[in-house]
């Protein structure tokens, strides 16, 4: 990989786990449902007229937006509202990648090779220690919200490898036009038309900006670049990169945000992050011949910040 390439993957993780820290500024000042809708809002409204007609069928497109863009990040965002910590957020959401691993088993007939079952049980004692060290500073409801968002978030990746986009910019933009009406409505019916009028009147710059970064900074610039680095260069090369999120998501908390790091969560980022990679990298061994051509079940999956994406895709 030359130089410019490493240090472009290099800024798209940064992107990403810097985005933890803007999407807990953001929850400031918007409630957190209105806030998902917005940022979906502003990723999907511009960027349709970009990037041409949807290339898979509507089928896909819906079903993905429902689970990553409403479940997913509605379960986010109002897990970080109730007392999530951003930096522990983009850490436990790393996840993730061992419920994508569990769920293509069961749908897609992958079973896990002894490195991958390996990784699943050293990310899951990751987690596990997680919640103790949280357990002792936080709301532990909150945390479960994040691990269901990322139990959400490998459903969608499952999704997403069945979908099979071959553009997954195109994808990912018109995956964003579907959570927008369905979060204004939950945000409508639980957060109060009140509540979300006196924050959107409220708007300044510092929130519109907010918006604007996890639209068009982490969503558009982010998944365009990662996936011209996927075109370039092999999955397994590109995808460890994503490893970076949850490190600079930690440390643009603690830095901007004063978040505390504790040995303990340390620990947990060592377990996590050493669990993630194996399980993320380790190849899966298919059910079958068949099974594997007709689904590319035995292709790695590669970790990506915002989403797991198929290996012979090109990103999200």
């Amino acid at each position: 990989m030359r130089p410019a390439h490493l240090l472009l993957a290099v800024l798209v993780a940064a992107v990403w786990g810097v985005n933890f820290t803007v999407v807990e500024v953001g929850l400031g000042h918007f409630p957190p449902l209105l806030f998902s809708a917005l940022r979906f809002l502003a990723a999907a409204v511009p960027a349709v007229l970009l990037v041409g007609r949807p290339k898979v069928a509507w089928k896909w497109i819906v079903a993905v937006g429902l689970v990553l863009g409403v479940a997913k990040f509605g379960l986010l965002f109002v897990g970080m509202s109730a007392g999530m910590p951003a930096g522990l957020s983009s850490l436990v959401l790393q996840i993730q990648a061992v419920f994508t691993a569990l769920i293509a088993c069961a749908v897609l007939g992958e079973r896990p090779t002894r490195p991958r079952a390996l990784g699943m049980a050293v990310a899951l004692g990751g987690v596990a220690l997680a919640a103790v060290d949280e357990g002792t500073a936080g709301p532990l409801g909150a945390f479960a919200l994040v691990v269901a968002a990322a139990a959400c978030w490998g459903l969608s990746n499952v999704l997403t490898r069945r979908a099979s986009p071959p553009d997954p910019l195109n994808f990912m933009v018109w995956v964003s036009t579907v959570p927008v009406l369905p979060l204004l409505g939950l945000s409508l019916l639980t957060e109060g038309p009140s509540r979300d009028l006196a924050a959107l009147r409220a708007l300044d710059w510092q929130g519109a900006g907010v918006v604007l970064y996890v639209a068009w900074v982490t969503t558009v610039f982010g998944f365009g670049a990662w996936g011209w680095l996927l075109r370039r260069h092999p999955a397994s090369t590109v995808a460890p990169f994503s490893l970076l999120v949850p490190v600079f998501g930690m440390s643009s908390a603690a830095l901007f945000l004063g978040e505390p790091v504790s040995p303990l969560r340390w620990c947990a980022a060592a377990l996590l992050v050493g669990g993630v990679a194996l399980t993320s990298l380790a190849p899966a061994r298919a059910r079958a011949a068949d099974g594997a051509a007709e689904t590319g079940a035995g292709d790695p999956v590669g970790v990506v910040g915002d989403t797991v994406r198929p290996a012979e895709a090109a990103g999200r």
